[in-house]
């Protein structure tokens, strides 16, 4: 198992590769979260506006 770990002497090389790896993909994924969750705010937050400006069209009586 030691061997395993020590990759044929390349460990130096290898798990810190491994590691960074690791780091980088766990920031992809949190940063790609946010920026979905970003996107379906903005999109709730202009629905919510289309439709008030629809409800004071209607209101005003006046014909589109």
């Amino acid at each position: 198992m030691t061997e395993f770990f020590a990759m044929g002497g390349y460990a130096i090389y290898v798990w810190p590769s491994f590691g960074l790896t690791l780091v980088v993909m766990t920031i992809i994924q949190c940063a790609s979260i946010l920026r979905r969750r970003k996107a379906i705010a903005a999109v709730k937050r202009q629905h919510a506006a289309n439709a008030q400006s629809e409800q004071r069209i209607s209101n005003s009586g006046d014909p589109v």
